[in-house]
């Protein structure tokens, strides 16, 4: 106990390295092409290195980044932006609004393949420049003068607020023509935020420096991200003094840690969901033979309530019809998935393993103002209910203990995703002799099979908010979706998201996509296990970090401050 007094007081009192803040940063970026970004790992980093349009204060507020101002038209189909005097690029470049308009072509031309662009779907023709059918000149952005950006929308959507992600944010096109894919390298890459790019070292560093030519002079002078995919190990670190501020913690009992770190230790709600995602492109979690393109159904006590089926039944009746052996196929298929999403005991996950206060879910969409979940009776079962029911289903399914299946379960490397996966594969063992083999990858390979599709059978998932919506959790399981790595098609879902994206009026919308949750909870793609807290841990030298619901946390507005003993 006299040691860890000693440490935790000798942090307290220990002074900044050279102006230099240290991040934990998770896994190693996939990239900083900020119109391919798709992870946590990048979006942090290019969140100092760009800004957009628009951009995020320190509580997550919408405020302006490029533009100074912007109105929208009565309709809300017209945004017009107008551009602060004297933007320029880290290389001192002047940027101005065509050069605006040409990123933006960029991001929605084919080539790009943009995993984001479909949250901007809204602008007129970005569906079919995206798709190569139109050319890049028909999307809907035009700059009528060198300060002054309009987008021409489809349909009303809060453009603000989409513009938040990174495939929003400029890219100097002629980096781009002349390097290529090393674009994005140190001495290639040139940005237009906070900080420029310095150094990037694979499997360790990314450093970022102060950007002489942004507007504002950043508080502190360098940025560097430490790639710490093990979060035991990011601990460590932090309490040897080699990180000013964690990305995350380890499992450990919370009453510890609050003793050891007191208000160092940072907690809060935070929109993600985590989840177990199943390929139902292949059996046993899927039929086989063709696309994950099952007839959604449930089963009897399981089914979840799907209000307003006749919204989607022109689409369902367009469905071309299946024969008895296929239906059979997939309805063998469909019980395995609930009897494994039934006998994972969600309470013991987050009570002794997670234990930062995460909130056990049967749902992927975080609780969200104005927004009213579909029901799902098995949420209020007991524990013994939910396994009782999930025997029946996985003999329904068609095996015994005698003779179950084998599955493999896939993680990114990481304490937690270990844990939950050993966890996991005692349950589904202990209540219906299924057996895992688990399969740990680093994260670039874990990403790229997860997304092929091949050899993934179940596969650790979930999603972190972008924007404060329920449709930016729903959007990835679209049929043709980039993100869709369950492989899940249905029809009747896409067509709720579609008309979603067309209602005009929040309740309606929000209903709709309530409709289109429950349509997925029901054919069971996914597990969904808990949705996240953010938790942190920030050295008292460091100021300005702002809890805020999508965990940003721009190293512009942090600052040093004299730490108190």
């Amino acid at each position: 106990m006299a040691l860890v007094c000693v440490l935790c007081c000798a942090l307290a009192t220990a002074s900044p390295r050279e102006d230099t803040l240290e991040r934990g940063n998770g896994p190693e970026p996939s990239t900083l092409d900020a119109q391919r970004c798709q992870e946590v790992a990048c979006e942090n980093v290019l969140r100092d290195l760009y800004e957009g349009l628009v951009a995020e204060g320190p509580d997550g507020a919408v405020i302006p980044g490029m533009a100074q101002r912007w109105e929208a038209s009565s309709d809300g189909r017209t945004w017009t932006f107008h551009l602060r005097d004297g933007l320029t690029w880290s290389n001192g470049q002047t940027l101005d609004a065509p050069q605006i308009v040409a990123s933006f072509r960029r991001a929605f031309a084919p080539m790009t393949a943009a995993p984001f662009a479909q949250s901007l779907f809204a602008i007129r023709d970005a569906e079919g420049v995206q798709a190569g059918k139109l050319p890049d000149t028909a999307l809907g952005i035009e700059a009528p003068d060198a300060r002054t950006v309009v987008f021409h929308l489809d349909r009303p959507v809060p453009l603000p607020q989409l513009l938040l992600l990174p495939i929003a944010y400029p890219v100097y096109l002629p980096a781009v023509q002349r390097w290529g894919a090393q674009h994005t390298r140190p001495g290639h890459l040139v940005s237009n935020g906070a900080y420029a790019l310095a150094d990037w070292l694979p499997q360790a560093s990314i450093t970022l420096v102060r950007n002489p030519h942004y507007r504002q002079r950043a508080p502190i002078g360098r940025v560097r991200y430490l790639v710490t995919e093990d979060a035991g190990s990011e601990l460590q670190r932090y309490q040897a003094g080699d990180l000013d501020l964690t990305e995350t913690l380890p499992p450990q009992p919370l009453a510890g840690l609050r003793a050891r770190f007191g208000a160092q230790l940072r907690i809060a709600p935070y929109l993600g969901a985590f989840w177990f995602g199943f390929n139902v492109t292949k059996p046993p979690l899927g039929p086989g033979g063709r696309s994950g393109s099952c007839p959604t159904s449930t089963l009897p006590g399981i089914g979840v309530t799907v209000p307003g089926n006749r919204d989607v039944a022109a689409a369902t009746r367009a469905r071309t019809s299946v024969s008895s052996e296929w239906a059979s196929a997939c309805a063998r298929a469909l019980a395995l998935r609930q009897a494994l999403s039934l006998a994972i005991d969600r309470e013991k996950l987050t009570t002794y393993l997670t234990g930062f206060g995460e909130q056990p879910a049967f749902r992927i969409v975080p609780p969200l103002p104005g927004y009213t979940p579909p029901s799902i009776p098995a949420a209020h079962w007991t524990q013994p209910q939910r396994e009782a029911e999930a025997q029946r289903l996985f003999r329904a399914a068609g095996y015994t203990r005698a003779d179950p299946p084998t599955l493999e379960l896939r993680f990114n490397t990481s304490v937690l995703h270990r844990r939950l996966a050993l966890a996991v594969a005692a349950m589904w063992r202990e209540t219906l002799g299924v057996r895992v083999e688990l399969r740990n990858e680093e994260w670039k390979a874990f990403v790229l099979n997860r997304r092929q599709r091949v050899i993934t059978q179940v596969f650790r998932g979930g999603w972190i908010a972008d924007v404060a919506d329920p449709r930016d959790f729903l959007a990835a399981f679209t049929s043709d979706g980039p993100l869709n790595w369950t492989g899940w098609r249905d029809a009747g879902f896409d067509a709720l998201l579609a008309r979603a994206d067309a209602a005009t009026d929040d309740a309606q919308r929000n209903a709709l996509l309530a409709q289109a949750e429950a349509r997925l909870l029901a054919a069971q793609p996914l597990v969904p296990l808990y949705f996240y807290t953010s938790k942190h841990l920030v050295k008292p030298w460091v100021a300005g970090f702002t809890a805020n619901p999508l965990d940003h946390h721009a190293s512009r507005f942090l600052s040093w401050q004299k730490a108190s003993r």
